[in-house]
């Protein structure tokens, strides 16, 4: 009996989705049968356990291993039901994708991951060095400490306070701790730097309050960093909440503030629920609707609408939900684009209703206002697309209806008759609950890991990974597994960003003579 029989009789889902091939078109079972023909060895017809390859004279040490892996499979079609089968393939896969010979594009880690929820990564594709030769790419590893250092002089070097340059580089490190590698370093220089040097935001403008009672507040950020004015107002909700119960604070006239999830951690910390969100230029479209009208974060803390929750618990790590209401968020897209990947298809679409992959052409149109992302659950109404466009619009109501501040093309950063930079007056809101004017923080975080262990220990998918995951759990293994090999990885579109940085900022070549990586 053919492999690929096994495969399409055995694992008909894998014929479903596209991240099983690398064809963009799609593949029906009789296309899928014809492909794996062509790259999987064959399996003797009398016996399932008995397998035959193609006849070689040598055979490389990948290659005996990938024929192990596909023996283990032929053998054992209900393997990815067998924890022990699931155990025997990732050490093999793990051994394969470290061999000499290994091919990154090799189908046995869509077997691998679709199949037997095992996530080995295939091994980085190679590249062209400088002398011209070929060889593996290896991203280095910087110090945390030195990279927040970095970024706070660069901060400096724009007249930003020493006070405000210290927060400003802490919520931009942070998000590199947690694995959030779109809105951290990635975003000093395009999103921060340059639009001080365009003019459209500003490093040191004072907050002022415009309106305030005790639990509310009414702040105007003036157009200055929002990496300062975010912390600021979030301390000013919790303190708020720790005199009498709840303090919610809306911001208007801010800029982009980094990730949300930050500003629920600093109410967690604090013995508080928190809550905060924040519209930004439009890049979502209204469901049937092909023109970007919204952010898309909600972070219950909101970018492209975000929206992120935090609450504290048992565990070493607070529940923290920070996505953005759209399927991908801009700051996906461009890292997709430093890494030179195609945009997952369902999570654009243009101005034609045409879903587009194409990356560089996405971002480009982006600014165009020719493409819109999709709110969660896709364009249309099949996958409750309606309910992520909800989503969005809440947040946008509650960044600009409280703030009488601008929205859609009033804060999308571009002239459209000239194409030239304006300022984007961004709106936020915050909200602490003190838990203590509630009931005792100890019962609280008891009965919150109580239940979200529960949820981690509830009976697997067979076809999953093997492991359940709670909000803030993913961004704590990253931390953890970042902490453990001594920094960051910058890639090298991002060492050119901190090059061009310290050649045309004031005081940075005499501090930054040569960088890690160089």
């Amino acid at each position: 009996m053919k492999w690929n029989h096994i495969i399409v009789t055995t694992f008909p889902f894998l014929c479903t989705g596209e991240a099983f091939l690398p064809s963009k078109t799609h593949h029906t079972s009789t296309s899928l049968n014809s492909k794996l023909t062509d790259i999987l060895p064959t399996f003797d017809k009398a016996s399932p356990q008995s397998y035959s390859t193609p006849p070689t004279n040598t055979m490389s040490s990948a290659t005996e291993i990938r024929t192990q892996l596909l023996e283990l499979i032929g053998k054992n079609p209900a393997g990815h039901k067998d924890a022990e089968v699931r155990s025997q393939f990732a050490t093999k896969l793990e051994e394969y994708s470290n061999a000499e010979g290994c091919d990154p594009s090799d189908v046995v880690f869509a077997i691998g991951q679709t199949v037997f929820g095992v996530e080995v990564p295939p091994p980085a594709k190679k590249s062209k060095t400088g002398n011209g030769s070929s060889g593996e790419e290896e991203l280095p590893i910087v110090d945390f400490d030195y990279m927040k250092s970095f970024m706070k002089e660069v901060f400096l070097s724009y007249g930003v306070t020493p006070e405000r340059a210290e927060i400003c580089a802490d919520v931009l490190i942070e998000s590199d701790k947690r694995g959030i590698d779109s809105h951290g370093l990635g975003r000093l220089k395009p999103i921060y730097c340059d639009r001080m040097d365009d003019g459209i935001l500003f490093p040191d403008k004072p907050i002022d309050i415009v309106s305030e009672s005790d639990t509310t507040s009414l702040v105007d950020g003036n157009l200055g960093l929002g990496l300062y004015i975010g912390p600021y107002c979030m301390q000013m909700a919790i303190d708020k909440a720790k005199k009498h119960g709840v303090g919610f604070v809306a911001c208007r006239n801010s800029t982009h503030y980094g990730i949300a999830g930050y500003y629920a951690t600093m109410a967690t910390d604090q013995g508080c629920i928190g809550f905060t969100g924040t519209n930004a230029r439009p890049s979502i479209a209204p469901t049937f609707g092909v023109e970007p009208m919204m952010g898309t974060k909600f972070h219950f803390i909101l970018d492209h609408s975000p929206l992120t929750f935090g609450m504290p618990s048992s565990d070493p790590f607070p529940f923290v939900i920070d996505c953005a209401t759209s399927v991908n968020q801009r700051g996906k897209i461009e890292r997709y684009a430093r890494e030179g990947v195609d945009t997952p298809r369902g999570a654009v679409i243009d101005d034609q209703g045409i879903e587009r992959t194409d990356t560089e052409g996405i971002l480009k149109d982006m600014v165009l206002g020719k493409c819109a992302l999709t709110p969660v659950g896709g364009a249309g109404d099949k996958m409750g697309g309606y309910k992520g466009y909800g989503w969005a619009a809440t947040v946008e109501l509650l960044c600009t209806a409280l703030q009488s501040g601008p929205w859609g093309e009033d804060i999308c950063g571009i002239d459209r008759a000239t194409g030239k930079p304006k300022p984007m007056p961004l709106g936020h809101f915050f909200l602490a609950i003190d838990i203590e004017k509630i009931c005792p923080l100890d019962e609280f975080k008891k009965n919150a890991g109580e239940f979200l262990q529960a949820l981690r220990e509830s009976r697997k998918s067979p076809t999953g990974p093997g492991r359940i995951w709670t909000a803030g759990e993913p961004e704590n293994d990253a931390r953890v597994q970042r902490m453990a090999q001594g920094g960051m990885k910058v890639p090298v579109s991002l060492q050119k960003n901190m090059v061009a940085l310290r050649e045309n900022r004031p005081g940075l070549k005499e501090k930054y003579a040569k960088f890690p990586f160089e």
